[in-house]
C-alpha cells in the first residue's frame, strides 16, 4: 500500500521533478483515482439499489416500497459505501499533509452526518406519505409529528457537525449547550407551542384533515387540507387558503362542522318576521276558508270542535271574540308551518321538527323554523331551505299574516297619492 500511494511520486522523483512539486502532483493524481472509483462505485450501487427496489415494487402488493422510491431512500442509502470508501482511503491520499487530512477527515465526518439526516428525511416522508394512505390515519396530523421528528434530528445533528468541527466531545459540548437554553427556547417558541398544540390536538380529536372548520377571528371558513407543526392550512369555500397557527386551535375558540357531517341531517335555523299589527283571532268564517288548506284541515276541524265545546260548557258570551278559547291566524300559521315541514321530502322526519315564536322585536314577531335536512351537502341544503322559505314567505297572505320590511322610497310615495 507504501508503494501504490507513492508511485507517482516515485516516478516522478525520478524524471529530475522536485520532491515538493512530486508530493503535490502525488496527492492530486491519488484523489483524482480515489474521485473516480467513488463516482463508479456510487453509480453502481445506485443502479443496483434503485433496480432491486423497482423489481420489488412491481411484484409487491403494497404501494411503500413505491414510497420509498418516490422520496429517494435507495439512492440516499447507495451513497454509504461511496462515503466509508473515502473514509477509509483518504487518510492515504493526504498522508504527506497531515493538516489536510485532518480537515478533509472532518469534512467527511460532516458529510455523514448530513447523509445520515438526508435518509432520515427520506424515511420520515416516506412513513408520512403512507400513513396517510391509510384510512383511520390519513386524517390525523402526520406532518406535524414528522417535523417535530425533523426537528430534533437536525439539531443533534448540528449540534454533531459542532463538536467534530471544534474537536470537543459531544457530551461535553451538549452540556455546555443548556447555558443557551434560554435563548434556544426563545427562537423556537412558535415551534414549541405548535408541537404542544398537534398533540393536544390529535389527542383530543379537536380538528382532522377534511374536517370544515369556522374560525372568525382568522376569517377561515372551509375545509382543513394540511395540519403540520406551525401552522393548519384551512381551503376556504371561495377556494382562498387561510393558514392558521396550530397553537391557536387550543389558545382560541373555533366552531368545527364536523358533527353536522356525521350526523343524519344539517340544521336549518331560520326566522320569519311577521307584522304584529297583522295577527288577530279567527272568526267562524276566516276558520272555514283555512279550512281548504288541506295540510291543516284535520287539526282546524278537531281544534275548533274542542273550543266550541269548552266555550259552550262554560257559558262564554262569544259576542267579543277575547272571550274564552279561540284560535288566531299566527297560531294557525305556526301549525301550518309543523304540518308543511312533516310533510316535506327533504326534512329528516327521525329528527327535531319545530316551528316556534319568538320574543316580539321591533321588527315583528320572529317566527323560527328549526329543522333538519336530510341532504347535508351545502348546494342541495340550501336549495331546501329556499324552497321551504319560498313556499312559507308566499303562504303568508293566505293567513292574513305579512312579512315585516323596512320602508322605502315608493312606500312614502304610496302614502303621500293615498294622502
Amino acid at each position: 500500500m507504501d508503494r501504490f500511494k507513492h508511485f507517482i511520486f516515485d516516478y516522478l522523483v525520478s524524471q529530475g521533478i522536485s520532491e515538493n512539486t512530486s508530493k503535490y502532483l502525488n496527492m492530486l493524481g491519488l484523489l483524482l483515482v480515489l474521485l473516480i472509483i467513488i463516482s463508479l462505485v456510487d453509480f453502481i450501487i445506485r443502479k443496483l439499489i434503485r433496480t432491486t427496489f423497482t423489481k420489488l415494487a412491481v411484484k409487491s402488493k403494497t404501494n411503500f416500497d413505491d414510497l420509498l422510491i418516490t422520496n429517494k431512500v435507495p439512492r440516499n442509502v447507495a451513497h454509504i459505501i461511496p462515503l466509508l470508501i473515502a473514509l477509509e482511503f483518504a487518510p492515504m491520499v493526504f498522508s504527506d499533509f497531515p493538516n489536510s487530512d485532518v480537515v478533509i477527515e472532518k469534512i467527511l465526518k460532516v458529510f455523514s452526518i448530513v447523509l445520515t439526516l438526508w435518509i432520515v428525511r427520506s424515511l420520515l416522508n416516506t412513513l408520512k406519505d403512507y400513513f396517510k394512505t391509510l384510512p383511520r390515519l390519513k386524517d390525523k396530523p402526520i406532518d406535524s409529528y414528522i417535523q417535530v421528528f425533523m426537528i430534533f434530528a437536525w439539531i443533534g445533528g448540528v449540534l454533531s457537525a459542532i463538536a467534530i468541527i471544534t474537536n470537543i466531545p459531544f457530551i461535553k459540548f451538549l452540556t455546555g449547550m443548556g447555558a443557551i437554553s434560554a435563548v434556544v427556547i426563545l427562537v423556537f417558541k412558535d415551534t414549541i407551542l405548535g408541537f404542544v398544540a398537534s398533540i393536544q390536538v390529535s389527542i383530543n380529536d379537536m380538528v382532522r384533515i377534511g374536517d370544515w372548520i369556522t374560525f372568525e377571528k382568522y376569517g377561515a371558513d372551509g375545509d382543513v387540507i394540511e395540519i403540520n407543526l406551525a401552522t393548519v392550512k384551512v381551503q376556504n369555500f371561495d377556494k382562498t387558503i387561510t393558514t392558521i397557527p396550530t397553537y391557536a386551535l387550543i389558545s382560541d375558540s373555533f366552531k368545527n362542522w364536523r358533527g353536522m357531517t356525521n350526523s343524519d341531517g344539517r340544521r336549518i335555523k331560520r326566522a320569519l318576521y311577521i307584522k304584529q299589527e297583522g295577527v288577530k283571532y279567527l272568526t267562524d268564517s276566516d276558520v272555514e276558508k283555512l279550512k281548504n288548506i288541506q295540510l291543516i284541515t284535520a287539526y282546524l276541524e278537531t281544534r275548533q270542535q274542542d273550543i266550541k265545546s269548552y266555550n259552550a260548557s262554560n257559558n262564554i258570551n262569544k259576542d267579543f271574540l277575547i272571550n274564552g278559547r279561540n284560535l288566531t291566524n299566527i297560531g294557525v300559521f305556526r301549525k301550518y308551518i309543523d304540518s308543511y315541514l312533516k310533510h316535506h321530502s327533504a326534512i329528516n322526519k327521525d329528527m327535531m321538527i319545530m316551528a316556534r315564536q319568538l320574543a316580539p322585536t321591533t321588527q315583528g314577531i320572529p317566527m323560527e323554523i328549526y329543522a333538519f335536512s336530510s341532504d347535508k351537502r351545502w348546494e342541495n341544503y340550501e336549495y331546501i331551505m329556499s324552497d321551504i322559505f319560498d313556499h312559507l314567505i308566499a303562504s303568508l297572505p293566505y293567513f292574513d299574516l305579512e312579512i315585516y320590511e323596512l320602508p322605502t322610497g315608493s312606500s312614502f310615495n304610496s302614502s303621500l297619492q293615498m294622502s
